[in-house]
């Protein structure tokens, strides 16, 4: 009987050590790179045209103070004095119980978004000495001021004032002003234009200091300014 040599077998496990380490030499030896197409796409801040779709926009005010506010008489004057008021025949030869009106007329300009316009309170005209024409300000305080609006109306004289929704400020000249709250609305692009009329009054019993008589006024002269400020307002296209 012719004796064959036995082979070795192999335990499990190492046969099962063999099949994964070939698996993963298999598994590396069929690595590929894969080709892909590619394309892009490009958005620009364009609008609707070829031109720049982001940008500012613009908000200016003028004013006129000649009636009856010829288009041609609007301009810009953006700091203290600013433009001349025209008051009523008298103004500067005012007796206790005198009133005398100014008026003046803003809009926007060609091209400017629309706003709202808010008075404040007068301060001395620059360029000018209050000082050297009314010591101790007495005129100044003894004057008592009215404004009334309008975006209809560019009348300036006592019917103006005859309706109260319409009187925005009240007090003494040197302090009258409106509330926060009391705008003016300016459309855009020189569409609208707002009226004020300034109504300044010598009482015949003006506020005057203690052991002061009214004849102390006599020969004085104030030159009280005010300022609009204005305010755009969001646009929406």
């Amino acid at each position: 009987m012719a004796l064959h040599a036995e082979r070795p077998r192999m335990s499990r496990r190492t046969k099962t050590m063999a099949f994964l380490s070939g698996g993963l030499v298999l598994g590396l030896g069929v690595t590929a790179t894969l080709a892909a197409w590619t394309d892009s796409e490009w958005v620009f801040g364009g609008g609707n045209g070829s031109g720049p779709g982001l940008g500012t926009s613009t908000f200016e005010v003028e004013q006129n103070v000649v009636a009856p506010f010829a288009g041609t008489g609007f301009t810009q004057s953006e700091t203290n004095p600013g433009q001349d008021l025209t008051f009523s025949p008298g103004a500067l030869a005012l007796i206790p119980g005198n009133t005398v009106y100014a008026p003046v007329a803003l809009r926007t300009v060609a091209g400017s978004v629309a706003g709202t316009l808010l008075l404040q309170d007068s301060e001395p005209a620059a360029g000018t000495a209050n000082a050297a024409v009314d010591a101790n300000n007495l005129l100044l305080n003894a004057l008592t001021l009215r404004v009334a609006t309008s975006a209809t109306s560019a009348t300036c004289d006592a019917t103006t004032f005859a309706t109260a929704a319409n009187v925005i400020a009240t007090g003494p000249l040197a302090t009258a002003e409106p509330t926060a709250a009391q705008v003016q609305a300016l459309a855009a692009n020189s569409t609208s234009v707002q009226y004020y009329c300034f109504e300044i009054t010598l009482p015949t019993a003006p506020t005057l200091p203690t052991g002061t008589t009214v004849d102390a006024l006599q020969g004085r002269a104030v030159t009280p300014a005010w300022e609009f400020v204005g305010t755009s307002v969001a646009s929406v296209n």
